[in-house]
């Protein structure tokens, strides 16, 4: 009797948590199940986008979806940021502009800096702050200041899309945040990513910022390949739960150029290591050679307004079937503009580099960097960090501070580098420059920058921070001019090895100093 008396307490038993498992299956929450979504990929289906182009050439390397609509998410700042570029190049804002910060762009969801309501920050701060904290309450800002209304900003990126060739892309808003008219094409983020950097050489090192010091808080740049990765320099990264994970990337070394995307990725560590592949895989096979490829030119005649489906994710292949056929590229321009890409400031290592035009298949392509930047395992918690809807600027530094060790990158370098809107001043006479070295062996460069005392800065502070390294070094600068504009390279010389070279980027790399090897 006592071992029916158990077993009929045993079935009892196991349809009550039967019943109750029903009853949470059956009440999920919406929340829960966008949390879900996410780690499939942001809902879409196909769940995952990238291609890899060769910007020397335009040739497409590898794709996957890549005409498929995507939400952005934050990468849709690098077209905030090339309007306000545009703006400055124009001369009607400069870098110490201020910008006022509405009482709308201060509701803005995190991420953000935080600004009250009629504050101010200067133009440059701006940049800094959309680059590194992706601050959505900044690219409102922007957006008021420049047209009046966010609403009007977004139809000009809209319009300035279509003329760059972007035919599918619709803007709705300046920061990314959610809105499901709001998509692009992993084929299109290439366009774009392009025509930053061609249009805009003086501007486009912004992308490299690492840490952004602002009011006594220290922002750190989303994108964690930087500086991970040599030649990743830049551009930008987006989360949000329809999109899942993505990643705008350039990576330029000394003699090879690729711009690469990967939309949808299921964790940032994921989508990392995803983008790390297909720079390892389409590196050695880019053009070694001169760029053949135009400058992405911009037509004004196709700047029009256009309809374009939802991107929702949905289980269903209309996402896929909207896309239309692959848009005519744009014609060239009537003359050809100026191409910096040889003068650039580039992270890259000379080993194994070589004058010839065909591709080199030897070695790993991608190099990861060791250290306090190292890639975070804590995939949910990095998640959390990244997300443009995610949890208060105190709590992503709490969680920030439990899953790695928080050591800021120093910023010597690229203060010097970076472009300012300097007051006319009355300069004082200076001691003769000293003669140009006796260049013999392997020279290793900091940057180029269009200022010669900015270039000599550079050097200082190189020499300063690397102690005995190079003490027995000779520093000079050297003045670069094309198509009419000048710029002086910040370089090292005195080194018999390709060895001694490296290691002097090397550690001139873990002080924060952009830096290659090249033979003198």
């Amino acid at each position: 009797m006592n071992s029916v008396c158990v077993w009929a307490r045993r079935r009892k038993t196991f349809a009550l948590v039967g019943i109750a498992t029903s009853i949470a299956i059956a009440l999920t929450s919406p929340a829960e199940a966008a949390r879900r979504k996410v780690k499939s990929g942001g809902g879409y289906n196909p769940p995952s986008a990238s291609i890899v182009v060769d910007a020397k050439t335009g040739r497409i390397l590898e794709a996957e979806n890549a005409d498929a609509l995507r939400h952005p998410a934050s990468i849709t700042k690098v077209m905030t940021l090339y309007l306000l570029f545009e703006q400055l190049e124009q001369g009607k804002v400069t870098l110490q502009t201020p910008l006022r910060v509405s009482a709308k762009a201060a509701r803005q969801s995190p991420s953000k800096l935080g600004l009250p309501p009629g504050s101010t920050i200067e133009v440059e701060d701006a940049i800094k702050a959309l680059v590194t904290k992706s601050a959505n309450d900044i690219a409102v800002t922007v957006a008021e200041n420049l047209a009046g209304t966010e609403e009007a900003f977004a139809e000009q990126m809209t319009r300035k899309a279509r003329a760059l060739g972007m035919m599918k892309t619709v803007y709705r808003n300046a920061s990314g945040l959610p809105n499901p008219g709001q998509v692009t094409t992993a084929r299109e983020l290439t366009i774009l990513g392009r025509a930053i950097q061609d249009r805009f050489p003086r501007y486009y090192p912004y992308f490299s910022t690492h840490v952004f010091n602002y009011e006594g808080a220290s922002h750190r740049n989303h994108n964690r390949l930087l500086g991970q990765i040599e030649g990743v320099d830049g551009i930008k990264t987006g989360f949000i739960g329809a999109s899942g994970f993505n990643i705008l990337t350039n990576v330029k070394t000394e003699d090879r150029h690729l711009i690469a995307v990967v939309l949808g990725g299921r964790s940032a560590t994921l989508r990392d290591r995803t983008m790390a592949s297909l720079i390892d895989s389409n590196l050695p096979r880019a053009y070694a050679g001169a760029r053949t490829a135009p400058m992405v030119a911009e037509n004004a005649a196709a700047a029009r307004p256009v309809v374009v489906a939802d991107a929702s994710p949905t289980p269903s292949a209309r996402v896929e079937t909207t896309a239309a056929a692959e848009p005519a590229a744009p014609p060239p321009p009537a003359r050809k503009p100026l191409d910096l890409n040889s003068l650039r400031p580039v992270v890259a290592s000379a080993a194994g580099a070589s004058s010839t035009t065909t591709p080199s298949s030897s070695g790993p392509a991608v190099r990861w960097q060791k250290g306090p930047e190292a890639l975070p395992q804590n995939t949910q918690a990095y998640a959390a960090l990244e997300s443009d809807t995610g949890p208060s600027d105190k709590e992503k530094a709490a969680l920030l501070a439990k899953i790695e060790n928080h050591v800021p990158m120093k910023t010597a370098a690229l203060k010097a580098e970076t472009p300012k809107a300097e007051a006319p001043k009355v300069e004082a006479p200076e001691p003769k420059q000293a003669a140009r070295p006796a260049i013999t062996g392997w020279v290793i460069q900091l940057g180029a920058t269009d200022d010669e005392d900015k270039a000599k800065a550079m050097l200082d502070a190189a020499r300063t921070k690397s102690g005995k390294l190079l003490a027995k070094a000779s520093p000079f600068t050297e003045k670069v001019t094309r198509d009419g504009t000048t710029l002086y390279r910040a370089r090292f010389s005195g080194f018999d090895e390709s060895d001694a070279a490296q290691n002097a980027c090397r550690s001139l790399k873990k002080s924060g100093f952009a830096c290659f090897a090249s033979r003198g």
